[in-house]
């Protein structure tokens, strides 16, 4: 069944796992729906997706805005809403909520916000209990955000919660058969823009227990650098005597080229919400490791193997890389049943009908 017109809200100006996803979703829309983008004008989804949105039916706004409570936002995206008739809002962040809640005012609209990263300072005062008041719908992208949404987000009358996972973005068509596989040197992948709490520092740190026991080893982080992390970040590369065992290709399209060659998946994030890249590397098969936080311990509970460590935990982190690189010396990679999981669990098809199950 067609559903009304929507549009999908992104404000962000980077290239992050927040403007991929609502790319992505606006994509699986426009399979059955009217669809617009609103953006921000000159942000990364204006300058770098607006052709790719054209070539598959999406139209986008880009509206001009500095602060996060704006008349030109107010009034820009309330003008959009009523011209195309806009009856479903599907929104990716949180800073703009007092702008739209006045978009919004008197309009017969679905309101989505779409959860997908950790909240922490609680958002329960008047003000914000105000411009959530209207909200239809909370969406979280996995348990622990429902949980934590529960916390900080204050809850109108008619909201409801759901929980929807992510749909793959990547999904391999074909995978060498299992096979013991040579490690010469280990091939070790993190996927993520380079940010605090992103994991690449930590995973650096703990590839010394590789050198000091002499086991060759490539670490590749791809992402875009965030810049004020930038000499911070430096700063620890250059201080590791295996530095140039480190590659750091910035931000690439071909993410499937590297997730085929590599050997581990090492990503010790310590505040997720559900990381896109990481499901990616569970549907290669890769053996993965991670923190036991967020999100972590509930793929482990949906039935998916990998590496967990404790919390922050350095010399836990090296414990586990150990028994990664032993766990491959002796196994057949890739792991089948964390490829079939995945397929399953985080499928578009899936996605996409939980979506049309909340829109008018």
């Amino acid at each position: 069944m067609k559903r009304q017109p929507t549009a999908i809200l992104s404000f962000g100006v980077l290239h992050g796992g927040m403007e991929m996803d609502a790319f992505r979703i606006a994509k699986l829309l426009a399979k059955t729906t009217q669809v617009t983008m609103i953006v921000k004008k000159d942000a990364y989804l204006d300058t770098h997706y607006r052709k790719l949105a054209h070539d598959v039916g999406i139209e986008v706004e880009a509206v001009k805005f500095h602060m996060y409570f704006s008349p030109n936002l107010i009034f820009s995206v309330r003008k959009i809403v009523q011209e195309k008739k806009i009856k479903n809002i599907i929104f990716f962040g949180a800073s703009e909520m007092r702008s739209l809640y006045f978009s919004f005012l008197g309009l017969d609209v679905n309101l989505i916000i779409r959860h997908g990263m950790k909240k922490t300072r609680p958002k329960k005062d008047l003000l914000h209990r105000l411009v959530y008041s209207d909200v239809n719908w909370h969406v979280s992208i996995c348990q622990y955000l429902i949980e934590n949404v529960r916390e900080i987000i204050p809850f109108g009358k008619q909201a409801k919660e759901k929980l929807i996972y992510s749909s793959l973005r990547y999904i391999p068509e074909h995978l060498p058969e299992p096979s013991v596989r040579e490690m010469k040197p280990l091939k070790l992948l993190h996927v993520a823009r380079i940010a605090p709490g992103k994991g690449q520092v930590d995973a650096i740190k703990t590839c010394s227990v590789l050198y000091e026991l002499g086991i060759p080893f490539e670490l590749t982080c791809i992402g875009d650098m965030f810049p004020p992390f930038e000499e911070r970040f430096n700063a620890v590369l250059q201080s590791v005597p295996y530095k140039d065992s480190i590659k750091l290709p910035g931000f690439c399209n071909n993410v499937p080229e590297y997730l085929r060659e590599a050997d581990i998946f090492f990503y010790p994030s310590s505040g997720e919400g559900l990381s896109n890249s990481f499901i990616e590397a569970l549907s290669y098969g890769l053996v993965c490791i991670a923190y036991n936080n967020t999100s972590f311990p509930e793929l482990r509970e949906l039935g998916f193997d990998y590496f967990i460590a404790k919390h922050e935990d350095l010399d836990s982190l090296k414990k586990k890389l150990l028994e990664a690189v032993e766990y491959l010396r002796i196994n057949k990679v890739p792991i089948g049943k964390n490829v079939e999981l995945a397929r399953k669990l985080f499928s578009s098809d899936r996605e996409l009908d939980e979506f049309l199950d909340i829109l008018q």
